[in-house]
């Protein structure tokens, strides 16, 4: 059987990052698509290509071996986030971004099986409640999406070509991805470094408490390269998360304790305000401690402006819970689970070790207002 070659678009990002390593280490040949290299130690290729230019995609993949394999996890947010969710121009420009890349795919003839990406905006999250779980059986919700628009592209060009889909609605992601439009991690991270520096604990700048489900990048990671190759995920779509709840105060001591900080009362405040006026105090810090990104625009992404909205930061009371059903995803056969306080810490030693932030112990000295 010929090597599957599985070409990753927006690799660089959260999930498409630990794409690459999950299929790398599997011993596929992967491609990474993306402006950025993701920068990782394995096995890869790395294709920059915009895909907003269909010309560019065409002429991309008209240079690749034959691509038996796509995770689609490329994303465009306009600059205002969480406004930008309803526009229509994010919405054509992503819907344009997926046909770029289809078209060319699809035409090859090579093409067995792709991944994408909705979430829980796919159940009106970010428009109103919805009743806890959220199933994959409900009919779609009433509104405007880019979710919609990619769906049925991708239904019609597996209708005309041949290929199997699977469609993957996450909670909130995380990993270990600097620049995200969606990654609070490296957000939460650079908040606890410079709140340190100042002998300041690091305290939750949120709303009220609500409860709510993450996923482990990795763990999606571990998914797509089961529905790769597994009939039961086929043309289907599935809810997916680490398998437990939790509320953010509650888990704030574990990310404190990893992060080498102490844990304080509360600050509220949103990120997207207060942090970009700090942009020289972290290059400062950054320089003193010879991190691997100076600049925390490009560090944060858009993330902090996401890390406002899953705080519920200025929220009046408390949102309602955010609970997705897993168990069709269980029953076609994909059982993997993370305990989230762990992840967390996983996360957070992985962006210490890649230099990304200050060292626990460093942190921990700062917070005890102690210099090196």
């Amino acid at each position: 059987m010929a090597q599957p070659h599985v070409l990753i678009a927006g690799a660089s990002g959260v999930i498409g990052r630990a794409a690459v390593a999950r299929f790398a280490s599997a011993g596929w040949k992967v491609t990474a698509l993306s402006r950025r290299d993701p920068k990782l130690d394995c096995t890869y290729a790395h294709l920059p290509v915009d895909l907003t230019n269909s010309t560019a995609c065409v002429e991309a993949i008209a240079g690749l071996d034959p691509v038996t394999h796509l995770v689609y996890a490329a994303v465009y947010e306009e600059p205002d986030l969480v406004n930008g969710w309803r526009s229509a121009a994010q919405m054509e420009t992503n819907r344009a971004m997926l046909e770029n890349l289809l078209e060319p795919l699809g035409m090859s003839g090579s093409l067995s099986h792709v991944s994408a990406f909705q979430g829980t905006k796919a159940y009106g999250v970010h428009i109103r409640p919805f009743p806890v779980p959220a199933r994959e059986s409900w009919p779609r919700h009433d509104h405007e999406n880019f979710y919609w628009l990619q769906e049925d592209l991708l239904r019609a060009a597996a209708e005309k070509a041949g290929f199997g889909f699977t469609i993957w609605r996450p909670q909130v992601v995380f990993g270990d991805a600097i620049g995200a439009v969606m990654n609070v991690l490296p957000v939460i991270g650079a908040f606890s470094a410079l709140e340190a520096a100042q002998g300041r604990p690091l305290c939750f700048t949120g709303g009220p408490d609500y409860v709510l489900e993450a996923v482990d990048a990795g763990l999606i990671a571990g998914a797509l390269f089961w529905a790769a190759e597994a009939e039961t995920a086929r043309n289907e779509i599935f809810n997916i998360t680490n398998g437990d709840v939790f509320a953010w105060r509650n888990v704030w001591p574990a990310i404190a304790e990893a992060l080498g900080a102490t844990p304080g009362s509360d600050a509220p405040q949103r990120l997207a305000d207060t942090l970009p006026p700090r942009a020289e105090e972290w290059r400062a810090l950054a320089r003193l401690e010879g991190l691997a990104c100076e600049d925390l625009g490009a560090l944060m992404g858009r993330s902090h402006h996401y890390a406002d909205f899953i705080f519920a930061t200025g929220a009046k009371r408390p949102p309602a819970p955010v609970i997705v059903s897993t168990i069709k995803l269980r029953k076609a056969g994909f059982g993997g689970c993370v305990d989230s306080e762990d992840m967390f810490r996983k996360l957070i030693r992985q962006l210490q070790d890649r230099n990304v932030l200050p060292s626990r112990e460093r942190i921990e000295r700062l917070s005890n207002g102690r210099t090196p």
